[in-house]
């Protein structure tokens, strides 16, 4: 079925926007404006609209609100390991599949170890948390406040701290295929080689869209956007805000 047929409502029914969550639709970890969910609703009458995040579909529900399935026509948690397109469930992949269970016991193990002799100035909770597609990994833990995600970027900016863990990690586990990518504040992804953000573009390839729109805020190479920003069927938008988003999209659609 073509996109002109499965969209066929929309002015552009051959253009997809696709956004990363954090950054480009709300500030970090934070939730979605009204401005930004009025401006989402008239570019969905000009072309399909959809986003990709790393987070699971829960933490996306939190920032996005409880209506996400229905106000996106794709919605691609996880990189797209779990992937909706107008509210329908499309599938799933999984990191522990993929690994087993051993080796995912030694990354973690490593980890763990790791985090315990960085010397920072706060830590809190949940330094590794398990996604399905994925783990994320974080210094400081992700129970931080908010003010303390913003004192850690600012450490982490001047002292690399995400930046030599990955080259711990890729050092200590060369045969493992992963791939490791820094994204937000406080954290870094680590997941199988291919399933980063590209790996939703394999859920709409068959509606052949003529043109791809991809909007992020880590779209530097090591950020986790960069992959899909800078594929070659996409068209990639760096952005540093919603407001950066909204000022584009209406330069682009003429809203």
């Amino acid at each position: 079925m073509s996109p002109s047929t499965t969209f066929a409502d929309r002015v552009h029914p051959d253009t997809i926007c696709l956004f990363d969550v954090d950054g480009p639709l709300t500030p970090a970890r934070l939730y979605i404006s009204k401005e930004m969910e009025v401006t989402l609703a008239e570019l969905r009458k000009k072309c399909v609209i959809g986003f990709v995040g790393g987070s699971d579909l829960t933490k996306q529900v939190e920032q996005l609100g409880p209506n996400v399935l229905k106000n996106f026509d794709y919605c691609f948690s996880e990189n797209g390991l779990t992937a909706y397109k107008m509210g329908e469930h499309l599938t799933s992949q999984g990191f522990i599949g993929y690994l087993g269970e051993d080796r995912y016991k030694k990354l973690v193990n490593f980890v763990l170890r790791y985090i315990a002799d960085m010397d920072i100035p706060v830590k809190r909770g949940t330094f590794v948390e398990f996604r399905n597609g994925m783990i994320n990994i974080s210094p400081i833990g992700r129970n931080c406040s908010h003010p303390e995600r913003n004192e850690f970027e600012k450490f982490d900016l001047e002292h690399k701290l995400r930046e030599k863990f990955v080259s711990a990690l890729q050092n200590e586990f060369p045969d493992y295929g992963l791939t490791y990518s820094i994204g937000g504040q406080i954290s870094f992804d680590v997941f199988p080689t291919g399933w980063d953000k590209t790996y939703c573009l394999r859920h709409i390839e068959h509606e052949n869209f003529k043109t791809i729109h991809f909007f992020g805020d880590k779209t530097f190479k090591g950020g986790n956007d960069y992959e899909i920003f800078s594929h070659p069927l996409v068209t990639g938008h760096t952005v540093k805000s919603p407001l950066d988003t909204e000022r584009i999209l209406k330069e682009l659609f003429s809203f």
